[in-house]
């Protein structure tokens, strides 16, 4: 069984205020967990970056692509912005789809 295509933008943060990383997929389930295991090498894994604080589903990976281009050109308050306004306290999205808390600070 596959599993269906769905282009998503996301932020991933250390904790909360802490680094950003912004990407593009299109499977958020197994991105998470490729990121939260240590699988993907660079930024996200060097950094420690694998706390889920925004996403956004769309129709496709050509509206998703131009989405995530143009949020990371912002600034980093922008960006704040952006998670606060659906995710005030940081919480990590990933419980929402069955993944265990990350360990504290």
């Amino acid at each position: 069984m596959t599993r269906e295509i769905s282009p998503t933008v996301y932020m991933l943060a250390s904790r909360r205020n802490g680094t950003l990383y912004v990407g593009v997929t299109s499977d958020l389930i197994k991105r998470l967990y490729e990121h939260r295991n240590g699988l993907i090498e660079g930024f996200t894994k060097d950094y420690g970056v694998k706390r889920l604080v925004w996403f956004e589903p769309h129709d496709s990976m050509d509206s998703a692509i131009l989405r995530e281009k143009r949020i990371k050109k912002w600034n980093r308050q922008w960006k704040i912005e952006l998670i606060e306004a659906g995710n005030p306290d940081w919480d990590d999205l990933a419980l929402g789809f069955g993944f265990a808390p990350l360990p504290r600070d």
